[in-house]
């Protein structure tokens, strides 16, 4: 995972497993990144895998953005999360435009 700033948004890139066995961790460093910057883009492009926990944690992110009045959006989905939101439904809950790849 690394931060970087590029005209003030902070862009968060995660990769592997977003799983159970991550999911504490991740929660830490997803809200750190997302208290320091207005508005924090996670790039998902790299996401092996992701399960329910893991996505608690992108809906916690997105629940706090909301609350704290900061931006929080997600791009660059892998084929392991367009699976799940599309299996969930989750798009609307994001509200980030979500390419379907072929």
């Amino acid at each position: 995972m690394a931060e970087v700033d590029v005209d003030g948004v902070t862009h968060l890139a995660l990769d592997g497993e977003l799983t159970i066995y991550r999911a504490a961790d991740l929660k830490v460093e997803v809200l750190e990144a997302l208290r320091k910057a207005a508005t924090l883009e996670i790039d998902l492009s790299g996401v092996s895998e992701l399960d329910t926990a893991g996505l608690q944690v992108l809906m916690l992110a997105k629940q706090t953005a909301q609350a704290e009045q900061r931006t929080l959006r997600l791009a660059q989905h892998s084929p392991a999360v367009l699976e799940i939101f599309e299996m969930l439904d989750m798009g609307a809950f994001f509200g980030d435009a979500v390419l379907i790849h072929e």
